[in-house]
């Protein structure tokens, strides 16, 4: 059983570079399983203060999952612990256990896959020079709870409230 979700490409100009009319929509495609999975899972991120959070429905293009979920945080440790409720929270919620978790040795990118979906959890400055979601621009988006939704734009705020920080510590004019 698949979802037949109608997803919104364009309407957000964080999310696609591609110049669509806003009323511009695709069918996810993925099934009702993997929606839930990554709807619990963005729910996990968010509560754990990710970044950016977003997913994508990729089973149009890829045959090894349904989905990617993909969050950000500013440093290690905060990596670690998105990806640890995420972990659980799926455990506990929906008895699902990654096959495989990779990246736990240096917490700069941690990729947990459920087979159905695929997380990745980046340090900011990963996500940044990997730039995951222009290889996945042209998929249809998947509608996450509210509280992931208003985890986009975080990385950039926190990037900006650390900048002039650290130029106040130098003394500086931040602007």
């Amino acid at each position: 059983m698949t979802a037949d979700v109608l997803c919104h490409v364009g309407a957000d100009p964080h999310t696609s570079s591609r110049s669509l009319s806003s009323t511009e929509s695709f069918v996810v495609t993925a099934t009702d399983h993997s929606i839930e999975l990554i709807n619990t899972a963005a729910q996990a991120a968010a509560d754990k203060l990710a970044h950016d959070v977003i997913a994508y429905d990729v089973s149009d293009v890829l045959s090894i999952t349904d989905a990617f979920l993909l969050a950000s945080a500013p440093n290690d440790r905060q990596v670690k612990s998105i990806v640890d409720e995420i972990e659980e929270r799926l455990l506990k919620e929906l008895g699902a256990k990654p096959v495989r978790r990779e990246g736990d040795r240096e917490s700069r990118w941690i990729l947990l896959d459920y087979v159905d979906i695929v997380v990745h959890v980046q340090h900011s400055e990963e996500r940044v020079f990997y730039a995951l979601e222009r290889l996945w621009k042209d998929c249809p988006e998947i509608e996450l709870p509210a509280d992931a939704k208003a985890t986009r734009g975080k990385a950039e705020e926190h990037a900006k409230l650390q900048a002039a920080e650290e130029a106040a510590e130098l003394g500086g004019e931040w602007r």
